[in-house]
């Protein structure tokens, strides 16, 4: 399998450099060349295979023969090694919880695989690698948790002073050893548009070994398909019709694995985008045009992203035909009143407690489904309740008990970098740690 850059389809690499560069030129996203299709009878017949197999071969067409079988077995095992149950929240409506992994949030699965891709890469390298990362919340946590104490690789992360959560900040700034955590006074957008930079100064790469982690990266976005598959695998013994699948979308990373995984074979009625005040796809998907915007800080905030870099893959996916996206995927907009109400009912109804982005995803699935009447389908709880206390007790009045491997993280100290939004300071720390 190869990949080429969306910005420029000569340059074209295999997995190992797409995984190690993270970014093509002109800060362009790597695709890969085709789209491997599932065989049918996998697909009808998802009960019979063990969830470590699911795994396996929703990846092996993507790498190849780039890392042999039983290593790519034992990397898959390793990374869906925790539960992602589907649950009933109504007759309509289940959840798929992706939060029950190291971090308690469905980055653990992109972040575990791709540390482990690294390292298997990396095992015959002598120097050292720097993974530098952008962070709106979640991928902070799984990124630094992945990567903790692995050899040879260094990590640094930046994050929006004052935009993420409690919770979130300590599973980024707690680790310390090979783990450093810039806190960058701006938006996630700002620290996403720094790290770009980085990957395009000549300077940073002739001295550095640098890589990303974020889901622009192929091999944190490629194995976030494989949930969806243990999803569908839990669905064939509930439902019989095709699920509507609505996911909590900021990157929109996320989504554009679940409609990869779609293009592939895997059944789905049809995509729900379902967006927080940062509306930049639901406005395309009523306009057609794509123009990105200021960030709105929002409770949900990991989703607060006003320049989605995923979204382009999506539109690949689709040959840039406006019709046929608008025609899979619908977009919604839910803001952070309505996000802590639909807290409160559904915990008073339904006796489920939603983080504020799985609010998001359940708001706009009970609106698409009221428009569409007759459907069933899931969203994707992305993160655990306990991450964002504040909204969630304040909205449920409900009490979340820290789990034991988080009370331990809260009482450690904070180790972070205050920086500006200032690419030269960015810069001058970067090679300072060659």
């Amino acid at each position: 399998m190869k990949y080429y850059n969306l910005k420029d389809k000569k340059e074209a690499v295999d997995f190992k450099t797409a995984t190690i560069k993270g970014q093509g030129k002109e800060k362009g996203l790597f695709f890969p060349e085709f789209i491997p299709k599932f065989d049918l009878d996998f697909i009808e017949n998802l009960h019979q295979y063990s969830d470590e197999e699911i795994a396996f071969q929703c990846m092996k067409d993507f790498i190849g023969d780039e890392i042999p079988s039983d290593v790519l077995k034992e990397i898959v095992s390793e990374t869906i090694n925790f539960e992602i149950p589907l649950k009933k929240i109504n007759e309509n409506t289940y959840s798929l919880e992706l939060f029950h992994g190291p971090t308690l949030a469905f980055k653990d699965v992109g972040a575990r695989f791709m540390s482990r891709i690294l390292s298997y890469f990396l095992q015959d390298e002598d120097k050292k690698v720097t993974v530098l990362v952008a962070t709106s919340g979640d991928t902070g946590g799984a990124v630094a948790n992945g990567f903790y104490q692995t050899e040879n690789i260094e990590v640094v992360i930046l994050y929006p002073k004052n935009r993420v959560s409690e919770v979130q900040e300590k599973q980024l700034t707690a680790l310390g050893e090979n783990i450093s955590a810039l806190e960058v006074d701006g938006s996630f957008d700002d620290c996403q548009s720094l790290v770009k930079q980085a990957f395009s100064d000549k300077e940073i790469n002739s001295t550095l070994f640098l890589t990303s982690a974020n889901s622009i990266n192929v091999a944190r976005w490629l194995p976030q398909q494989i949930y969806y598959l243990l999803a569908l695998k839990q669905w064939q013994k509930l439902e019989k019709e095709n699920p509507v699948i609505c996911v909590p979308s900021g990157n929109f990373g996320n989504i554009c694995a679940g409609i990869l995984a779609h293009f592939r074979g895997l059944p789905a009625e049809h995509f729900i985008a379902a967006c927080n005040e940062n509306d930049v796809v639901p406005q395309y998907l009523k306009t057609q045009k794509l123009e990105s915007k200021e960030t709105v800080a929002t409770l949900s905030n990991a989703m607060d992203v006003g320049n989605p870099s995923n979204f382009i893959r999506i539109l690949e996916l689709f040959e840039n035909h406006f019709e046929d996206v608008k025609s899979k995927i619908s977009g919604y907009s839910i803001d952070d009143d309505k996000t802590l109400q639909t807290i409160k009912e559904v915990y008073e109804k339904f006796n489920y407690l939603l983080d504020p982005h799985s609010s998001v995803a359940y708001t706009a699935m009970e609106q698409y489904l009221k428009e569409n009447p007759g459907k069933k389908g899931f969203i994707l709880a992305t993160a655990h309740p306990v991450k964002f206390p504040d909204a969630v007790e304040m909205a449920a009045q409900a009490s979340i008990e820290l789990p034991k491997s988080l009370k331990d993280l809260m009482k450690k100290e904070k180790k972070s970098l205050e920086i500006q939004a200032d690419f030269a300071e960015l810069k001058r720390i970067l090679l300072d740690k060659n």
